[in-house]
């Protein structure tokens, strides 16, 4: 029996045809901007689609080494910040989420009061260097190690698991670590890829703390590199530059090359992940 096709299904399938398109007209004109040739890019008659075409603007995108400093230094960090992120949030939420903690509700009050509150950039600023992170690797993963909204979501999805799993495994002979990563832990895939992105992504664009705490160039995540070439390339009169090879290419297709090959890696991994994102985005905030 085939489903009939309502007016509010119409209607809803247009609005999110017209969301869907507002979200991709930046990336496909920053595209045709990119594959245009200059004379187009200049006069602006560039919309949807290209004009002329040339790869210039990607060739000398791809052959300025300080991209590819950012991408190492970017990858570096998101992969330990994640680690990092994870492990703090999923055994926090854990423990949070036994109602045997001692405490457990004054603990959660005063993690909940920071989600209102904080210190500001000096005294974060003054903390860090205290501790010793300036001009190091950890000064872009340690001081936003812990999210407290994720750290909200997860704790709420374990306290929905049921008490007969954690009552099995203690028959089995497992500990609250042997618990959580034998038993809850896989049954935890969905929400725990969500999160998992969800800090992937927020490192992946983070440049304020470079800018707070990295002096050295050769540290400095790709986002920081890609802020400064957009200042640089806004200053002035100037609407051409010329490549290493000679070439020129106008300024705005740099910068809209340098911000689309940033993108790219985001946008090639979420696919993979989206049935766990779809899962898992709502399963934290509806439980408890």
């Amino acid at each position: 029996m085939s489903r009939r096709i309502g007016v509010f299904d119409i209607i809803n399938v247009l609005l999110l045809a017209l969301v869907a398109a507002a979200a991709l007209f930046p990336f496909i004109h920053m595209a045709s901007v990119v594959l245009s040739t200059p004379d187009h890019v200049v006069k602006n008659e560039v919309g949807l689609w290209p004009r002329g075409f040339q790869l210039d603007a990607i060739k000398a995108v791809l052959s300025d080494q300080r991209i590819w400093i950012g991408y190492k230094n970017t990858l570096i960090y998101v992969v330990l910040g994640t680690i990092i992120s994870m492990f703090i949030t999923v055994t926090g939420a854990y423990a949070l989420s036994r109602k045997s903690l001692v405490f457990g509700k004054s603990i959660m009050l005063m993690i909940v009061f920071t989600i209102m509150f904080n210190g500001g950039v000096i005294p974060f600023y003054i903390v860090a260097r205290g501790y010793g992170l300036m001009n190091t690797i950890w000064a872009m993963v340690l001081p936003n190690a812990l999210n407290t909204f994720n750290l909200i979501i997860v704790r709420t999805f374990f306290q929905g698991f049921p008490k007969e799993i954690e009552e099995s495994g203690r028959i089995d002979g497992l500990s609250d670590i042997g618990v959580l990563t034998h038993m809850v832990i896989p049954l935890s895939k969905p929400v725990l890829m969500t999160i998992g992105l969800f800090y992937s992504v927020e490192i992946w664009n983070s440049f304020t703390g470079a800018l707070l705490f990295l002096r050295d160039a050769s540290l400095h995540p790709l986002q920081l590199i890609i802020r400064n070439m957009v200042i640089v390339g806004q200053v002035g009169d100037i609407v051409e530059t010329s490549t290493a090879s000679g070439q020129h290419v106008v300024l705005e297709s740099l910068r809209y090359g340098v911000i689309l090959i940033a993108a790219l890696p985001i946008i090639l991994v979420y696919p993979f992940i989206q049935k766990y994102f779809e899962k898992g985005a709502l399963i934290g905030s509806v439980k408890g």
